[in-house]
């Protein structure tokens, strides 16, 4: 059974559970296809097991309303996604914190007829999805469900955190905006009694957590794009941003071309191949260790200031290796 009939026979099943049911005729129409693939349609979903009557007088064939969970308006290819992402990301917490995604999923495919679950298992299994490296905040899980309660009810939560920026333990009370998943980790955003401004904790170097009674509103405006800004991936730094110009190799030119690593970025390919990578950013702390990545099929253009930031970090690297 490919995908076009399951869309058929979910579309069939849309037909039959819809006020009276259709005729043959009309499922005909509905489905685009001969009275005979009708018959046959309908036969695979009675011996699949659902409950399908036919009205004599009416000459009407129907399933109970009542039988799937609403909606079931799903398309194959929406049906297939939502079992394909949810099973996969909630599967061993590959995403932490996702592992009811997996559960919704398994519950889609059980309200769907039998023959139709083993095809759209089937074709789950044929995709595949690997995160980058995550961090599976073991030991979290109350962490994350009381910053969602605390969002949800606009509630400030009282925080002990190991801070990387501060070198120790801290204590704030967070108004907690936001959750975030980016790359590795969960992070909360929110404004900060400690810092006097929205700041941004992982979860995974929260120490302990209370949900307080004190209310907060959210700002006005507020939204996860204009807190980041331009940062290049997570923290913006102070003062204007800058144009980064990156020149990459002919060898890396289209590996760095065909991904849209930044909102600004610009790229043109050169006549020798290679390529120019342009980018306005918040800062250049997280740029620098990413061009970095690239060794030496990477040449900051511009500004100068990252060309000496570039240089010293590589020189600092290679008199580690000097014997």
């Amino acid at each position: 059974m490919n995908l076009t009939r399951i869309s058929r026979l979910l579309k069939l099943l849309q037909a039959l559970q819809a006020g009276n049911g259709q005729n043959a005729e009309g499922i005909a129409r509905a489905c685009r296809v001969s009275r005979r693939t009708v018959f046959r349609d309908l036969e695979t979903l009675r011996d699949s097991g659902l409950p399908l009557k036919f009205d004599k007088n009416e000459a009407r064939y129907s399933i109970p309303a009542d039988y799937f969970l609403r909606p079931t308006n799903f398309s194959p290819a929406e049906a297939l996604a939502i079992i394909a992402l949810a099973s996969k990301l909630g599967a061993d917490d590959a995403l932490p914190f996702c592992r009811p995604a997996r559960s919704a999923a398994l519950k889609l495919q059980c309200g769907l007829p039998a023959a139709l679950q083993k095809e759209l298992q089937k074709s789950a299994k044929s995709i595949n999805l690997r995160l980058n490296q995550i961090n599976r905040l073991e030991g979290q899980q109350t962490v994350y469900d009381q910053l969602v309660e605390a969002i949800a009810r606009r509630r400030a939560v009282q925080i002990d955190y190991g801070s990387l920026t501060e070198w120790e333990a801290i204590q704030t009370r967070l108004r907690p905006y936001q959750l975030l998943f980016n790359r590795h980790s969960w992070y909360v955003v929110g404004r900060s009694s400690l810092h006097k401004e929205p700041r941004m904790f992982n979860l995974g170097r929260i120490k302990s957590l209370t949900v307080t009674n004190e209310k907060f509103a959210m700002p006005r405006g507020f939204s996860m794009d204009r807190y980041l800004g331009n940062a290049w991936n997570l923290m913006p730094q102070p003062g204007p941003d800058v144009r980064v110009t990156v020149k990459f190799s002919s060898m890396m030119a289209n590996n760095v071309a065909e991904v849209t690593w930044h909102k600004t970025q610009r790229v043109e390919f050169l006549d020798d191949g290679s390529l120019e990578f342009s980018v306005k950013v918040s800062g250049l702390n997280e740029i620098a260790w990413w061009i970095l990545g690239y060794g030496d099929q990477a040449e900051v253009l511009r500004p100068a200031k990252l060309r000496r930031l570039i240089a010293q970090r590589a020189k600092n690297m290679s008199a580690i290796y000097e014997d």
